[in-house]
């Protein structure tokens, strides 16, 4: 099939692109400029690659005709953020195309009731991203019903992969707490550490696409959960980390708001966002109807980025 990919060099498209290429598919990859994938392949040679800038495009009123315009049996969303963005993009796809997939988030979902959270929860999403992006799923899997729309959303974790800082145990995105723990120096962490975060490795995520797409009878109509196989605690995650390098972890933990005047206003904000959610979902559902099987637990998929960071002078495992 013709599949074209909105973002194909981003976390996830580094990998998916790839993918689609191996199995058999003809892939157009649609990027704002030449950026250099995460994940260097031979396939990258045998893409059709097309520079758009969305927000220009849709500014202008013609970004979905023009990727309309690709004639794709697939088109894969990974870049939208906003609810008239995706409806430009339905309404010049709508009656000519196969399949669309859309990358949501489980942000949608809020505070959770019951762990592991279930796609049947209901949506009670807070802070501007998680709230756009329930508009968004809610008006798709709408005009999945009203119109027939042949979509599939897919929700990530937090994202990982060679090439970025990960989500660390403290919750935000400042590499030194790797260096910290790899270092075997004391490491403090927001209230009792027992919050959660939920990874997935991008290859992971971009083999859920390309199942979605493979079982579209399955998928049409549907959101996913796609993540590792469980959850980790930020005191659990802490005292791995610190293992790989054979130390003990040393974990103070101190109330939130001590916590947050000890690090930058960036740091604290980030923290915040994601021990709110504490994220725990289920990935059942994609497990029996996708075939869906991660190959990275969230400690793999983490390992193998902060080796990746060593290697780049990032993290540093002796003290400087």
């Amino acid at each position: 099939m013709r599949v074209a990919i909105i973002g194909g060099t981003g976390h996830i498209g580094s990998f998916l692109t790839p993918r689609l290429v191996e199995a058999g598919h003809a892939v157009i990859c649609i990027s704002r400029g030449l950026k250099h994938p995460y994940l260097p392949h031979p396939a990258w040679q045998s893409i059709e690659r097309v520079e758009m800038d969305r927000a220009a495009e849709e500014e202008a009123g013609r970004f979905g005709e023009r990727i309309a315009s690709l004639d794709a049996d697939v088109v894969i969303d990974l870049t939208c953020y906003l609810l008239q963005s995706a409806e430009q993009l339905v309404e010049a796809l709508r009656g000519n195309i196969g399949h669309l997939l859309h990358c949501g988030t489980i942000w949608v979902h809020g505070p959770s009731v019951e762990v592991p959270t279930t796609e049947a929860e209901p949506r009670t999403a807070f802070g501007d991203y998680g709230e756009r992006k329930v508009a968004i799923e809610a008006y798709l899997l709408r005009e999945a019903r009203r119109s027939a729309l042949p979509v599939t959303i897919l929700h990530p974790g937090h994202l990982v992969g060679p090439g970025w800082a990960p989500v660390n145990p403290a919750g935000n995105f400042n590499p030194k707490v790797f260096s910290t723990l790899l270092q075997g120096r004391p490491l403090q962490l927001p209230n009792i550490g027992m919050e959660t975060l939920h990874h997935v490795h991008a290859d992971d995520v971009a083999q859920c696409f390309q199942r979605a797409i493979e079982r579209r009878s399955l998928a049409v109509g549907e959101s996913f959960h796609v993540l590792s196989p469980a959850a980790v605690t930020l005191r659990g995650y802490a005292e791995r980390v610190a293992a790989w390098f054979g130390h003990t972890a040393q974990l103070e933990c101190i109330p939130w708001e001590e916590w947050r005047r000890g690090a930058t206003a960036r740091d604290a904000a980030v923290t915040w966002d994601h021990i709110a959610h504490s994220p725990n979902c289920s990935i059942a559902k994609a497990r029996t109807l996708l075939g869906y099987e991660p190959r990275y637990t969230s400690l793999q998929a983490v390992r193998e980025a902060v080796d990746w960071l060593i290697e780049q002078g990032i993290v540093h495992a002796a003290a400087l």
